[in-house]
This record gives structure tokens, sequence and C-alpha cells, in this order.
């Protein structure tokens, strides 16, 4: 039986890395988190002083310094998933940090950014088998995939989940600050005027605000199956 792309799009701590690591491994595919390679050129930024202390991208330096930028994922023999790699470096622990989510969204809207990481995400399906989550994978990276899906779920339920993840982390955040930040990417995503965060046409809409985990899986997997055997 042949293999499909599955875009998974949707809004930021809707648990579309987590559906898309089990899904992915469930059926044998490759799984990509679009997610962390901006997260790593944001990493990269603020480690090179491209965002000020006000919050400000030096757009023209992040592009004149785009070619020091080399991004692969590794895989991680002990937890079975890749993780992110900036430089040669494993990033995966920083890249999630609070820091980094208070500006990805900025950097993601960048259009060399983009056009960079967009290159690099088609090279990686271009054989299918492939689950690529992240905001304008169906619509842009792979407009012609065969499943698509769009994550949503209340501000309030994402920033709860968020927030519980950083606690459980180590850093300290207060609620409040996770709302904020999760309201702020939504603006920034929806609004940005290069691939912005919209769900495609072709896209199956999924609120997961009351749905747990298993629920979530058993539904998204049903669903791969069916376009698995109609395109089969």
């Amino acid at each position: 039986m042949g293999k499909i792309t599955i875009a998974i799009d949707g809004y930021s701590s809707t648990g579309k890395s987590t559906i898309a690591k089990r899904l992915a491994s469930t059926l044998n595919y490759i799984y990509v988190d679009t997610g962390a390679m901006y997260r790593a050129v944001t990493l990269f930024a603020l480690n090179n002083g491209i965002i000020n202390e006000k919050g400000e991208v030096d757009e023209d330096a992040l592009v004149d310094k785009l070619d020091d930028v080399h991004l692969k994922f590794v895989p991680n023999k002990e937890t079975g998933h890749s993780e992110m790699f900036l430089n040669d470096e494993n990033v995966e622990r920083e890249i999630r940090s609070m820091s980094v989510s208070g500006f990805v969204s900025k950097v993601a809207a960048i259009k060399e950014v983009r056009e960079k990481l967009v290159k690099i995400q088609q090279a990686m399906g271009k054989d299918k088998g492939i689950v690529m989550d992240g905001r304008d994978i169906g619509t842009v990276v792979f407009p012609d995939a065969e499943l698509k899906l769009f994550m949503t779920a209340s501000p309030e339920t994402r920033a709860a989940r968020r927030y519980k993840e950083l606690l459980d982390k180590g850093e300290k955040v207060t609620y409040a600050e996770v709302l904020k930040n999760v309201e702020e990417r939504d603006r920034i995503d929806s609004t940005r005027s290069i691939s912005p965060l919209i769900r495609a046409k072709d896209a199956i809409e999924f609120d997961n605000s009351d749905m747990g985990l298993e629920e979530q899986f058993e539904r998204i997997y049903d669903y791969s199956q069916r376009v698995i055997v109609r395109e089969g």
C-alpha cells in the first residue's frame, strides 16, 4: 500500500507535535516538527544579538547570517524521537524555553527565513511517508498533501497546557504570562503577510479543547487509515 503525506497545522499548544510524533511512529512514517526549526533560528538570533533588549528583531542582520544557520534532526536512541541540532549542537531543550517562545512568531514572519526552511521541509517530504506539523504545511509546504488537519483549542485551554509543561520543566512562569504569549503568537501567526496561519480549504478542523490524547489519536489515526485506503 502506498504512502501519503500528512500535514498537521494549527495554533500553538494544540498538541500538534505530540499527535504527529505518535502518528508517524504508528505508521512507520518520518516525523518533522517544523516549529522546532523556526525555534532554532530564533535561538540563533538571540544568541547572536540579533534581537535587542526591546524585543526588536534586526531582520537584515538575520537574513545576512542565514547561511550560517545549519539545522538537522538527529535521532535520540533513548527516547526514540529526533531532536533539533543547530550548527551541530543539540538545542532541543533551549528552543522550548519561554524566551524563544516570545520571539519565534516574529522570526517566523520573516520572508527569507520562511523561504529557506520551506525548501528544506519540501525536500524532506519528496518521497511521501511523512507527518509534518507547523503553521503552513497544508497551505504552502505540501498543498497537495493527501490528509490535512487543522488543530485548534481555546486560548485558555492551550495556555493551561503550556503552563503545566513549562512548570514540569522547571521554568518560573505565571499562567498570565503564558496566556499572553499564546494570544500574541496567535495574532502574529494569523496576520503576517507571508504564509499566515489559516486553515486550508480541504483540511479537517479538529478542536481538541475537551478531548484527551487517546481520543485525539484514535480519531486522527482513523482519518489516516481511511485516506491511505482511498489512495491505495
